[in-house]
C-alpha cells in the first residue's frame, strides 16, 4: 500500500519544508486518478519518470495532476488514468531558498614564515551562502540515490576543501600575515570562486563567502596587542596616565593604592625637576652677574682672553640646565629634550 492510501491518498506535497533540507523526494508506487499537487512558497516541484526530468513546476498553487500537470510532461502527455491504474512517477520537491551556513577551520592553517620552520598557525571562521542552481546535475549526482539532502552534508563537503583553500588564498593575498583581516575581502572572493567550482558538480552554486575573524597563537596575539597598544599610547607620559587610570578603574582597593603610589612618585619627580630648574636658573644668573669674570686671570696663565667665554662680558649667558624641563644643556641654543630656546 502506497503513502497516499487513506486520508492523504490524493495529495502530492511536501508539508514540512525544513530550513536544513535542500530537497525532498516524494516516492510512491503510483499517482492515482484525482490526485492533486500542492506547491508551497519557496518550493519547486520536479516530475521524474524513469530517472529523467519530465517537467519542472515553479509557481506555487494547488493543481489537478491529470488536467494541469500531465499535459505539460515531456513523454507522458498522452497518459490516461485507467480505472485501476495510476501514473508511476516520482516528484522531487526542491527548496529554492538561499542557505546560510557557519564555518570554521578544523585545524590551524600553517602559513609559511621564514622565521618559523613549521609556519605560523592561524585559525579562521565565518559564513557562506549557497543555493540550488542546476536541477539536472542535482538529480544526476545526488537525488538519484538519496531521498533527501541536507545543508549539513554540503557543509561537510565545503569544510573538506576549506583548509587548503584558506592556505592558498591567504598566502596569495595576505601581504601582511599579521593583518590578514585587512585582505579578507580578496581572500573571500578567491575562496568563493573555487568553492563554487566544486559545488557546481552537484548542482549547487556559491552565492557568498565571508571571513568574520582570523585568530593567531596566544603569544603572537599578545605581541600584536602590545605593539598596537604602544602605537596608541605614543609616549611614556600618556602611558603612565593610562596605567594610573586603568589601576583606579579595574584594580579595586589594591588598584587604588597602586594609583596613589604612582601619583606620589610622579609628584616627587615633578618636584625634583622644579628644584633642578631653579638651581640651573640661579647658577646662570650668578655667572651673568660677575663683571669681567674672564679678565681676572693673570696674563700668560693660559686663561681665555676677556670676551671669549660664553659667560664673559658682552655675551648672553647660556643656562647649564633647561629652565623648562631640567635637561642638561651642554651649551646648545635649544634644549635637546623639550626644544625650549635657551638663548
Amino acid at each position: 500500500m502506497g503513502l497516499f492510501s487513506g486520508q492523504f491518498a490524493n495529495v502530492v506535497e511536501w508539508q514540512e519544508t525544513r530550513d536544513d533540507v535542500i530537497f525532498y523526494k516524494w516516492n510512491n508506487d503510483e499517482i492515482k486518478r484525482g490526485s492533486r499537487l500542492i506547491i508551497r512558497p519557496g518550493q519547486d516541484a520536479i516530475f521524474l519518470y524513469n530517472g529523467k526530468i519530465e517537467g519542472i513546476f515553479q509557481e506555487e498553487g494547488n493543481y489537478d495532476i491529470e488536467s494541469d500537470i500531465i499535459p505539460f510532461l515531456s513523454t507522458l502527455k498522452g497518459f490516461r488514468f485507467g480505472f485501476n491504474s495510476g501514473l508511476r512517477a516520482e516528484v522531487l520537491f526542491v527548496n529554492t531558498k538561499e542557505f546560510t551556513m557557519r564555518w570554521g577551520t578544523k585545524q590551524a592553517v600553517n602559513l609559511p614564515h621564514p622565521s618559523l620552520p613549521g609556519g605560523m598557525p592561524v585559525r579562521a571562521n565565518g559564513m557562506f551562502q549557497f543555493k540550488v542552481s542546476d536541477y539536472e546535475m542535482l538529480i544526476e549526482k545526488v537525488a538519484g540515490i538519496k531521498k533527501q539532502f541536507t545543508t549539513e552534508e554540503v557543509r561537510d563537503r565545503v569544510l573538506s576543501h576549506l583548509d587548503q583553500l584558506l592556505l592558498q588564498w591567504m598566502v596569495r593575498e595576505g601581504k601582511d600575515m599579521f593583518n590578514l583581516q585587512a585582505n579578507a575581502a580578496e581572500i573571500s572572493d578567491g575562496i568563493m570562486t573555487d568553492l563554487d567550482r566544486e559545488l557546481s558538480d552537484i548542482g549547487l552554486s556559491m552565492t557568498g563567502f565571508q571571513i568574520n575573524s582570523v585568530s593567531y597563537p596566544e603569544e603572537i596575539q599578545e605581541m600584536i596587542n602590545k605593539v598596537a597598544g604602544q602605537s596608541m599610547v605614543g609616549d611614556m607620559n600618556r602611558y603612565q596616565q593610562m596605567a594610573v587610570l586603568d589601576s583606579m578603574t579595574n584594580g579595586g582597593a589594591q588598584g587604588g593604592q597602586v594609583a596613589a603610589d604612582m601619583a606620589s612618585m610622579q609628584m616627587g619627580m615633578m618636584m625634583g625637576q622644579q628644584i633642578m630648574n631653579q638651581m640651573g636658573q640661579n647658577l646662570s644668573g650668578a655667572a651673568a652677574a660677575q663683571p669681567g669674570a674672564g679678565a681676572s686671570a693673570p696674563s700668560g696663565t693660559g686663561a681665555a682672553p676677556s670676551g671669549s667665554s660664553q659667560a664673559g662680558s658682552g655675551a648672553e649667558a647660556y643656562p647649564n640646565f633647561c629652565p623648562n624641563c631640567g635637561q642638561k644643556t651642554d651649551g646648545a641654543n635649544f634644549c635637546s629634550n623639550c626644544g625650549q630656546k635657551l638663548k
